[in-house]
């Protein structure tokens, strides 16, 4: 029977055996434990690992310092897929060892995206024009806070 996707989001457990596998990959990948040319020629980082409910696949978000090369890394990841899940699997332990797949991260195009568009004239004009919202500038109205009916200190 298939279990549908929880919409509230993935489980502690998902999250915390993703950062583990996240971890894995990253150190594998920093000490150069897999023997490949293409990436001991990258610094490649691993900013996400999300998890499949079931703990069996492993998707991680890949992305070359300075984003060049991303689809020879991502290929040569690929190749050496078996290799990493084999490292992988000796570093964290979990009953199965995940299938790895690997993905290129868009968080940074999303990032770059969201700043041209907080830079068109439109949301420049609106930063710019004055708000509508006076009642930031005037000062607390006496007594706000209190219950009605209270006692005014100040008052005497």
């Amino acid at each position: 029977m298939a279990q549908k996707q929880n919409p509230a989001g993935p489980s502690h457990r998902q999250q915390r055996v993703a950062e583990l596998i996240r971890h894995a990959i990253a150190e594998v990948l920093q000490r150069g434990d897999i023997q490949d040319a293409v990436l001991s020629a990258h610094v490649i980082t691993v900013p996400e690992v999300r998890m499949s409910p079931d703990l069996k696949l492993a998707t991680a978000y890949i992305m070359p310092l300075g984003g060049l090369n991303e689809a020879p890394v991502i290929a040569a990841l690929e190749r050496n897929k078996k290799a990493l899940r084999q490292e992988v699997a000796r570093r964290v332990n979990l009953k199965f060892a995940p299938d790895l797949r690997f993905l290129r991260d868009e968080t940074f195009d999303e990032a770059d995206r969201i700043d041209a568009l907080l830079r068109t004239d439109k949301v420049r004009r609106d930063l710019e024009s004055p708000g509508t919202d006076e009642a930031t500038d005037e000062a607390p109205h006496a007594g706000a806070g209190k219950p009605a009916g209270a006692p005014d200190p100040d008052a005497a």
